[in-house]
């Protein structure tokens, strides 16, 4: 979907007593999802308009987002969708390999054998998946497995925090699995945490997810090179 295909779909979002919540929800996963391209302008009135409501809420969700860093304030005026640095991507990458791979640890010392199933469930799901080339299934389910695989942490606090980054997750694992061999060694990657977390082999499935992660870093930069020379 493009840019003005974006604010044509505004219309059909229905009308609620929220308006600020509604639009920074919308707003957030045209982001997330690559809707609204990096760098392109978000006008607050057109926004405005394309809803059929006052400025107020708008401003809103636009100060809100960009408190999230999704949206920046250009000193020259105007909010703009914020791309991403090789910073950013070395950041993010750098705390999830710490936070995931320590949560797949603890779920192989903590979860129950019939914990194991819906994981299985999701790894058979996203394999049919990958076999019919579904991109957008391949991103729903890999976001729900790995959703599966940390609740067994058993650390609220834990889970919370890769949470936090759930919003860059999206958008980098969007990038890893568009290529084919990674959307194939993602899926081999998760059957083999799942033998490991079975064996509970908390050391081995930690380096797993490490490897697995870094792996993904080192895709998302060179898409980050290429994207960077043009």
């Amino acid at each position: 979907m493009g840019n003005e295909s974006y604010f044509k779909s505004l219309k059909a979002l229905p009308a609620r007593q929220s308006l600020g919540q509604d639009v920074y929800r919308n707003l957030k996963q045209a982001i997330v999802k690559g809707d609204l391209n990096p760098e392109s302008r978000v006008i607050e009135s057109r926004l405005a308009d394309a809803l059929g409501i006052s400025r107020t809420p708008v401003r809103e969700a636009i100060h809100k987002l960009e408190r999230e860093g999704l949206l920046y304030q250009n000193p020259g005026g105007g909010f703009f969708v914020a791309g991403l640095t090789r910073a950013d991507i070395e950041e993010t990458f750098g705390i999830r390999s710490v936070l995931e791979s320590y949560a797949a640890r603890l779920a192989a010392i903590k979860h129950r054998e019939e914990d194991i199933a819906p994981l299985e469930e999701k790894s058979n799901e996203y394999q049919l998946y990958l076999d019919r080339k579904d991109m957008d299934a391949l991103l729903r389910i890999n976001t729900e497995f790995h959703d599966l695989l940390y609740a067994l942490s058993q650390s609220p606090r834990l889970i919370k925090m890769i949470n936090d980054l759930k919003d860059q997750i999206y958008r980098f694992r969007r990038v890893i699995l568009k290529v084919d061999k990674m959307a194939r060694l993602s899926n081999e990657d998760h059957r083999l945490m799942l033998k490991l977390i079975r064996k509970r082999d908390a050391e081995g499935v930690e380096k797993l997810v490490r490897v697995h992660i870094l792996r993904g870093q080192s895709v998302v930069l060179k898409e980050f090179d290429i994207q960077d020379k043009k």
